[in-house]
């Protein structure tokens, strides 16, 4: 699944540290979902888009 926080992320000026922390999980964690190497679940999922002030649905891009 793809994906869009990188470029909401900086937009706002966080960190990958900072996003991950507001979320409840590890750096690696954020880096991974970023890069499409994980599929993040859907708790995490709204708890990203909620810290980045986006939908859900304008920041996964399902292929």
């Amino acid at each position: 699944m793809k994906n869009k926080i990188k470029e909401f992320r900086r937009k706002l000026g966080l960190t990958q540290e900072t996003l991950a922390y507001n979320c409840g999980v590890v750096r690696q964690t954020i880096n991974c979902v970023e890069n499409d190497k994980y599929d993040p679940t859907l708790d995490l999922a709204f708890k990203i888009a909620q810290n980045l002030h986006v939908k859900v649905d304008e920041l996964f891009i399902y292929e």
